[in-house]
């Protein structure tokens, strides 16, 4: 039994990037709730982007799966994602090197299918050192059989899961007096 103290993850927005996994037009249609994943993903893109969190977006294989899905993209300032055909997003060098370049240690991860590319994902970001937070209301996969063995093996690897809301609200910094807590509140209304 390892009997060393784990540093709590916090998240600061000058130290985090929110990655937005495969919500693609073939595959939503498919997930287990995916119109409520695809909104609570659309809520975590609108606030990173009010409160300046970089987004990293991929896609899997686009020809085949098809684009973001709309209102997802629509969340964005400027929509841009990185095209992948590995599972983990991280073994793709383009993902990768993108992620490095955002110069941010923590990730706040949503997306599809939590058992299969959501879950290789993290696992390969824990293994080379960032701290990972899953957004548990924003990931699906088809079967709740699935999923919430993926959630839970991915818990036990060292990620820690949260929600839209409390992520965003922990992005705040405590400051409820600000003009982007009111553009938050409104979000999560």
């Amino acid at each position: 039994m390892n009997n060393e103290k784990k540093t709590p993850v916090r998240l600061r927005k000058e130290c985090t990037v929110v990655v937005v996994i495969d919500l693609q037009e073939r595959l939503i249609p498919a997930m287990r709730e995916g119109e409520k994943v695809r909104a609570q993903a659309a809520k975590l893109v609108q606030g990173a982007e009010l409160l300046g969190v970089p987004v990293l977006t991929t896609q899997q294989y686009t020809k085949g799966l098809g684009e973001t899905v709309e209102d997802v993209k629509a969340a964005y300032a400027e929509f841009s994602y990185i095209e992948k055909s590995a599972f983990s997003a991280m073994a793709d060098e383009g993902f990768a090197d993108a992620l490095k370049e955002s110069g941010r240690g923590t990730v706040l991860l949503c997306g599809v299918e939590a058992h299969v590319c959501v879950l290789q994902t993290a696992l390969d970001m824990l293994e080379q050192g960032y701290a990972v937070l899953l957004v548990t209301d924003a990931i699906s996969s088809r079967k709740e059989m699935d999923e919430a063995p993926a959630v839970k093996r991915m818990i036990h690897a060292g990620v820690v899961p949260t929600t839209v809301e409390s992520a965003l609200f922990e992005l705040l910094d405590n400051d409820s007096k600000s003009d982007v807590f009111k553009g938050i509140s409104k979000l999560i209304k």
